[in-house]
C-alpha cells in the first residue's frame, strides 16, 4: 500500500479563497456569523476573510500560514499562526474590516494569546483529508516555526465543546493553562 506523501510549506496570496475557507472552518459558520452579524451571510464573511489573507498586517495573512499539501500541491490543511506580541498590531486590520462592511464594533475581544507565544489562531483540515495525521503534521511544523523565531511556546485556545480536537492537542504535548472566551465561545488555553 502506498502512502500519500504531504508536504507542509508556506501559503501564498493565491491561495486565500481557499486558505480562508480553511480558516472558517476552524472558527465554525456560528463564530463567523457571530462577527459578521445579522443581515450577513457566510458568503460576506469568507469575501472579507479572502481579503485578509491576501495581505501581510493581519493576523490572517497568507504569510503566517503553513499549508499541508498533497503531491499535487492541493491544499488539504492549513495553520496560521502568529507571534502573540503582534496580536493588536495584526488585529487591527480585522477590527476595521468588521467596522467597514458589516458595522460591528469588536474592539472589546479579550486578547486570547500574548508575548512569549506563537499562537495558533486557526487549525484545519479539509474534511476530505481527514485522518490522515495531517492536523498533527501542521501542529509539529508550528512548534518547530515557534523554535526557529525563537518564540518561547506555543499556544491556542480549543472550545470547550470540541474534546476530540482538545484530546489531539493533548496527544501532541499541550498542556492546559486556563480558559478564555472568543466568538462567544467558552475556551481553554492550551501550550506547548
Amino acid at each position: 500500500m502506498q502512502t500519500e506523501t504531504i508536504t507542509i510549506r508556506q501559503a501564498s496570496p493565491e491561495e486565500a479563497p481557499t486558505v480562508a475557507r480553511l480558516i472558517m472552518t476552524a472558527m465554525t459558520d456560528e463564530c463567523c456569523l457571530y462577527f459578521c452579524g445579522k443581515g450577513h451571510d457566510i458568503g460576506d464573511f469568507h469575501r472579507v476573510m479572502t481579503r485578509l489573507v491576501e495581505r501581510e498586517d493581519t493576523q490572517y495573512s497568507y504569510a503566517n500560514t503553513l499549508c499541508a499539501v498533497d503531491s499535487q500541491d492541493n491544499i488539504m490543511g492549513i495553520c496560521t499562526s502568529y507571534d502573540g506580541a503582534k496580536l493588536h498590531q495584526l488585529r487591527q486590520t480585522f477590527l476595521a474590516a468588521a467596522k467597514e462592511e458589516w458595522g460591528m464594533d469588536h474592539s472589546n475581544i479579550p486578547d486570547e494569546t500574548e508575548a512569549g507565544e506563537l499562537y495558533i489562531d486557526s487549525l484545519a483540515v479539509d474534511p476530505a483529508h481527514r485522518g490522515k495525521g495531517i492536523a498533527t503534521l501542521l501542529l509539529k511544523a508550528t512548534i518547530d516555526k515557534a523554535a526557529a523565531l525563537g518564540i518561547p511556546r506555543t499556544g491556542l485556545l480549543v472550545d470547550t465543546g470540541n474534546p476530540k480536537a482538545e484530546a489531539l492537542y493533548l496527544r501532541v504535548g499541550f498542556k492546559p493553562i486556563g480558559t478564555n472566551s472568543w466568538g462567544g465561545h467558552p475556551m481553554r488555553h492550551l501550550i506547548f
